[in-house]
């Protein structure tokens, strides 16, 4: 007995997000930050090295945050260090043209109107669909109820059927073996309902995207209520977009 309370008592304890986000380590790769004066005019180095097609140079230039796989082969190709990952872990948008990030700007996500608010804002419960990831995404979805972030202390839970959800948390570019059943598992949760895309694949196909096998994300088949950015997102980043959808959490800036 006392070397159980012992080892629970090295365990790490419940962080207090959102009065307290955690240290990240020093690998940790948040929101990208793109100083666009130090990009020379023609130099496409940083576009060819990105392997999702995420940075556009036409213009001004950008980073598609819903295609980004936060990998720095950008940082490494860049000649003029104008790209640089930050600890950010606020990733989340409710548009996907949200995603699109231009120097340091994001629009994060704002709350659900007032209805929704009062029926899902204490109690939310969601069905997971992996839809063809690579279950990265849902490790860290999982890591979501383990005691350092105690999902179900802010009301919200994953259930075990559709019939029981407010809404689907999914992850995976969709496979075409997965595309029937998403469809189902989304007719078969009562309305009102939403939908919540987690990670690249979920957003835009990730490294799969236009390939035969997939379809390109979620808001192909289904409407998509909230966007997670991230491959695989931080379970910090997914409790950030899930707290903001409900009203529970807000910047005084929505551009951060």
């Amino acid at each position: 007995m006392l070397k159980v309370l012992k080892t629970r008592f090295h365990q790490p304890r419940i962080k207090r997000f959102p009065e307290n986000v955690p240290d990240f380590p020093e690998r940790f790769r948040g929101r990208p930050i793109l100083d666009a004066a130090k990009c020379p005019d023609g130099c496409r180095a940083c576009a060819e090295a990105c392997p999702t097609d995420a940075i556009v140079i036409d213009g001004k230039p950008s980073i598609d945050l819903g295609r980004c796989l936060f990998c720095q082969e950008c940082v490494a190709a860049c000649p003029e260090g104008a790209l640089q990952y930050t600890q950010d872990h606020r990733l989340c948008t409710r548009t996907r043209q949200d995603l699109l990030l231009r120097d340091s700007e994001i629009k994060l996500a704002h709350a659900l109107d007032e209805k929704m608010r009062r029926l899902f804002g204490r109690s939310l419960k969601l069905r997971s669909v992996t839809a063809g990831s690579c279950n990265g995404c849902d490790l860290e979805l999982q890591a979501l109820n383990n005691v350092v972030f105690d999902l179900m202390r802010f009301g919200i839970d994953i259930v075990a059927s559709p019939r029981h959800a407010d809404g689907l948390i999914v992850t995976g570019a969709v496979s075409r073996n997965m595309h029937y059943a998403l469809r189902e598992a989304y007719t078969a949760v009562p309305e009102p309902k939403i939908v919540i895309a987690v990670g690249a694949c979920a957003i835009s196909g990730g490294p799969f995207r236009d390939f035969p096998e997939v379809h390109n994300g979620v808001d192909s088949t289904l409407p998509v209520d909230l966007y997670i950015a991230g491959c695989p997102p931080h379970p910090v980043t997914t409790l950030d977009g899930l707290l903001r959808l409900l009203g529970k959490l807000e910047d005084p800036a929505r551009k951060m």
